[in-house]
């Protein structure tokens, strides 16, 4: 059972903590309920700018001393958005623990965002734009988001667009933190070999004299969903595709089996149906591999490889062809055990890096009002059945139901 402590603050911010005695290093950060599917039409990457600018000066640190603050101690600082998260968070040795702690609340809640920094920032989020925009297997990721869910928010590049980013003031940004932060839809999370009682008595210091910010944030869900094609002629020498389309939201319950069918088609491990079928088989591709991310309301699989412009049609059709054969044929009772044992042996692996543990208890507790054990996870993968997998995969891998989108080499 994952053994974790949390308590919750009168102004709504929760306190997460699990103490691990076999580390020196302590792996903290808020979690906010915040991401790019929150901000307006013309507010489209404000939330990741509000990201970068935190670091830039609060109230009492310039962003000198904010980026020196850990880092003179061997620590790390860092941050990241989602399309529904924004994460502060930092790593360094426990005893300097207050420090970090301290140091994440100012910059989530007390930052300025300066005038002076804010055009130097901006240059910066333009590179990373141009940055994205040189390398298709990161750009196709990105604009398929859009094929799949169109004008929603949730098609929109998390970075924005170059005209949006260029328009942003810092009066913006106080605008959307306005807007969107509820201290009830937020979370402190820690995982270190302090007890909880230490990390109590600091949160009682820097967490519980924050005033409440409280009331509805409601978001617009995802609607209709309309597949799509679409093929775009790039200066690339290699062909990229990506075939995909909605999947199960966070809370449906076909979640776990569909991201074991999803593991099994696709996943990390190199046994994985379509690294065996058209890497290892025919030597096509270098990277292979599917994906399913879980939101709130819907979700999101996508198969992704890059191949030779020439063998472009041919790859497809094998991942089509392993597509078909997971609809048609059920596993056999060994092929089951197989993927059953596999993704609870990586699930367990995960727990190991205790920074991703950090960030799964905030993530959890916020999307679902609990974190869920292993345990109780091994006991719903162990209820799969074959029978199960084939229903799932006649629903979400039919050719009707997959939007692709291909970039292809000029000329060719």
């Amino acid at each position: 059972m994952l053994d974790y402590e949390i308590h919750e603050y009168p102004n709504g911010i929760r306190l997460l903590h699990k103490q691990v005695l076999h580390t020196k290093i302590a792996h903290c950060g808020f979690l906010l309920d915040i991401g790019s599917r929150d901000e307006q039409d013309h507010q489209q990457g404000l939330a990741h700018f509000w990201e970068h600018m935190a670091f830039k000066g609060t109230h009492k640190r310039k962003s000198f001393h904010i980026l020196n603050r850990l880092e003179t101690v061997g620590g790390e600082l860092n941050a990241y958005t989602t399309k529904e998260k924004i994460c502060f968070y930092a790593t360094l040795l426990s005893t300097h623990f207050e420090r970090a702690f301290e140091l994440l609340t100012d910059l989530t809640f007390n930052s300025v965002f300066p005038g002076r920094e804010l055009e130097k920032e901006r240059g910066v989020i333009l590179e990373e734009m141009s940055m994205y925009q040189d390398a298709p297997e990161d750009a196709i990721i990105d604009d398929f988001d859009t094929v799949v869910f169109g004008t929603h928010p949730l098609g929109i590049n998390i970075l924005g667009t170059r005209e949006s980013v260029s328009s942003f003031q810092s009066e913006d940004f106080h605008t959307f933190y306005n807007e969107n932060v509820r201290t009830d839809r937020l979370i402190f999370s820690s995982v270190s070999n302090l007890p909880f009682k230490e990390v109590k008595r600091l949160a009682d210091k820097f967490l519980a004299p924050l005033p409440a910010r409280l009331g509805e944030r409601p978001r617009l869900p995802f609607g209709q969903y309309e597949r799509q094609t679409q093929v775009e002629s790039r200066p690339i020498t290699q062909a990229h595709c990506l075939l995909g389309g909605p999947a199960y939201a966070i809370t449906d319950p076909r979640r776990i089996p569909f991201f074991m069918l999803n593991n099994i088609l696709g996943g990390p491990g190199m046994n994985s149906r379509l690294n065996l079928a058209v890497r290892e088989k025919y030597g096509l591709v270098y990277t292979i591999d599917s994906s399913y991310t879980a939101y709130t309301d819907t979700g999101l699989f996508g198969i992704y490889f890059g191949t030779e412009g020439k063998q472009l049609t041919r790859t497809l059709g094998l991942v089509q062809k392993e597509l078909k054969l997971l609809r048609e044929k059920e596993l056999t009772v060994s092929q089951l055990h197989v993927a059953k044992n596999q993704l609870m042996g990586q699930l367990a692996m995960s727990e190991e890096s205790n920074s991703g543990l950090m960030q799964l208890l905030g993530k959890s507790t916020l999307d679902l009002g609990r974190v869920e054990p292993l345990s109780e996870i091994f006991g719903r993968i162990e209820a799969i059945t074959a029978h199960e997998l084939r229903e799932i995969a006649n629903e979400m891998l039919t050719e009707d139901n997959l939007s692709l989108l291909q970039y292809v080499p000029e000329g060719k």
